[in-house]
């Protein structure tokens, strides 16, 4: 499993496949593991790259954690972009990986070939509850990572207990704590809003929510996110926050026409989600 030194960490990364490059960005706290179930399906047609974020898996972070944020991520990305020299790249972005996608599309646009946004952060407006649960869940109060993914995490498949054990162990250590907690107060700034920027987005993009996810609800931020991308094709499946891991069979059904070919896709009619 190949790994790359980078400004901000030595970043670990499990490349599959051949062809043209699909990135796999997780959330957080999460790694390259999360996508276990749909990745060498994808490795048959695409270059497959998903990398672990600093302080997550085996990549390590070069400042300390409480300097990490979804700014810091998304600086990890455009240098892991640059160093690996990637053409135009697909993305898959769960949560703060749709929220770096997001950005990385916005500001550099001749990157980015096409988007799969699944319950990405960044597309609801701030208020006193929000920025509070922010705080809440950047403090020594916050929720254990496996209580909270087991509220978010609403399938129980084979990767998703594996992302619970996860949770329980890799990610309840004091060093993956502090940087979840870090990231999780950088929510609550006024950066990680990235409605304004998707304006400026010119890939073609999908969006994929989960109809039972409580973190990245498809009634608040899939209607936001749908004013900000309303030529974006979307779909709601009936799942928590990672459809991916929950429902791989029906998530690759849903977005590989898109993947294969995102021109020829045209926005979906409607799927469940008011406007």
């Amino acid at each position: 499993m190949p790994m790359i030194n980078l400004p901000t960490g030595n970043i670990h990364y499990r490349d599959a496949g051949s062809g043209e490059p699909l990135l796999l960005l997780s959330a957080n706290p999460g790694d390259s593991r999360d996508f276990a179930a749909v990745l060498p399906e994808l490795a048959r047609h695409f270059r497959v790259i998903a990398p672990d974020w600093p302080g997550y898996g085996r990549s390590t972070p070069a400042v300390a954690a409480e300097a990490i944020s979804t700014g810091y991520f998304a600086t990890v990305l455009r240098q892991l972009v640059e160093a690996l020299g990637l053409p135009p790249v697909r993305i898959i972005g769960n949560s703060v990986g749709g929220n770096v996608a997001v950005r990385l599309a916005a500001e550099c646009p001749e990157r980015v070939k096409a988007l799969v946004l699944v319950a990405p952060g960044g597309f609801t407006g701030q208020n006193l509850f929000t920025r509070a649960f922010c705080r809440w869940q950047g403090s020594r109060l916050s929720l254990p990572p496996k209580v909270f993914a087991s509220l978010y995490l609403r399938r129980r498949t084979a990767v998703v207990r594996d992302m619970l054990d996860r949770a329980a162990t890799e990610q309840a250590s004091s060093s993956a704590l502090a940087v979840n907690r870090a990231v999780w107060r950088s929510f609550g700034d006024p950066d990680n809003d990235v409605r304004e920027i998707a304006g400026r987005i010119a890939a073609p993009a999908t969006l994929v929510f989960g109809r039972y996810d409580p973190v990245i609800s498809p009634w608040t931020d899939g209607r936001s996110a749908r004013r900000c991308l309303p030529e974006a094709v979307w779909s709601v499946l009936p799942c928590g926050h990672a459809a991916f891991a929950e429902m791989p069979e029906a998530f690759l059904e849903t977005v590989s026409g898109f993947l294969m070919d995102p021109a020829r896709c045209a926005p979906a009619s409607g799927s469940g989600v008011p406007g």
